[in-house]
């Protein structure tokens, strides 16, 4: 197999050729059709995330067909197209995994950050957390669904069912979960960096109902706001730009340093709440209704071998959407 290889923080991916590898009991030998790239994968590169395996083969938004089945696993087929998302294994025995909460495991694996990702032409996954894709639809566009879309759908689910929800960072998540929002009848304020009007335009083409600077107030106050892009700056932002009683929600799993805000800021009921990973029924409930809402992802596809220029075109928001690499 060949793949792009995180070797050390800060320095480009390399392009290696490696053994195909071979699943254990419980796991799956997968062909990559289609791997998504995520701001995650930057704050791997970055080596902004504690305890990263290296080298690694970065990549967690995975599509592709089972070329071997190990031992132990039951009910899934050779050949047959499935999704691997962030979450790569889970211990099931500590207090989280027990009460319905496996995405705070204690024990954790993470597809593309302390596992093996879909940077490559083949993966190996833990067959327990691979979801069925079915054959409709093409992998690139299949793919992106796999993080931007379920840690859309959880930040979406932790806001609550208001009416108007603020969407900060309109990339790959935003624009997939703008098109659920739009779906459930709900209006959608578009929040981009300051100036950036082509992906204000690109927000109204979605449905927004108002796009416009991170550093404008919406035309009234918000029930919620999510916060996509990694920015503290924006904590404050959002939580002024909510109305009383309203949600803050944080989507990262890495942002940069929270500046001090008064109290009187956050007062009167208003909340913040981080979003952490996802659970196996985040994945199910979301792409059960992915097809009824009919997203429609855009993407800009990069042959594998361009994986650094991807990254550094997702870093400097050279694309509206989501960006894919094709082996």
């Amino acid at each position: 197999m060949f793949a792009m290889q995180l070797k050390a923080h800060h320095t480009p991916l390399e392009w290696v050729e490696l053994p195909d590898p071979e699943p254990g009991p419980d796991e799956i030998r997968i062909r990559i059709g289609a791997c998504g790239v995520c701001r995650t994968d930057l704050h791997v590169v970055d080596g902004e995330l504690p305890h990263t395996t290296l080298p690694i083969i970065p990549g967690h938004e995975i599509v592709g067909r089972i070329d071997k089945l190990g031992s132990n696993v039951m009910g899934l087929s050779l050949g047959e197209r499935v999704g691997v998302p962030w979450l790569g294994h889970t211990c099931g025995h500590c207090y989280y995994c027990t009460h319905g909460m496996e995405n705070l495991c204690d024990h954790p694996l993470f597809t593309g950050f302390t596992r093996n990702g879909g940077y490559a032409t083949m993966t190996v996954a833990d067959a327990r957390y691979a979801f069925p894709m079915g054959d409709k639809g093409e992998d690139k566009d299949l793919a992106p669904l796999l993080c931007a879309g379920l840690i859309g759908w959880r930040c979406l689910n932790k806001a609550g069912d208001g009416k108007k929800i603020g969407l900060y960072g309109f990339g790959a998540a935003a624009h997939i979960i703008t098109q659920v929002l739009r779906w459930q009848g709900r209006e959608v304020y578009a929040f981009t960096s300051p100036g950036d009007t082509q992906k204000q335009d690109f927000a109204r083409s979605l449905g927004a109902v108002w796009a416009g600077g991170s550093d404008e107030l919406p035309p009234e106050p918000l029930d919620a706001v999510i916060l996509f892009a990694p920015v503290g700056a924006l904590l404050p932002a959002g939580l002024k730009a909510i109305r009383k009683g309203g949600k803050v929600v944080c989507g990262g799993i890495h942002m940069s340093e929270i500046p001090a805000f008064s109290y009187d800021t956050l007062w009167e009921e208003r909340e913040i709440v981080s979003v952490a990973n996802l659970t196996r029924q985040d994945g199910l409930e979301f792409l059960k209704i992915a097809p009824e809402v009919g997203i429609k992802v855009t993407n800009t596809p990069y042959a594998l071998k361009d994986a650094n220029q991807a990254l550094d075109d997702l870093r400097h928001g050279r694309f509206d959407g989501a960006a894919v690499l094709l082996p």
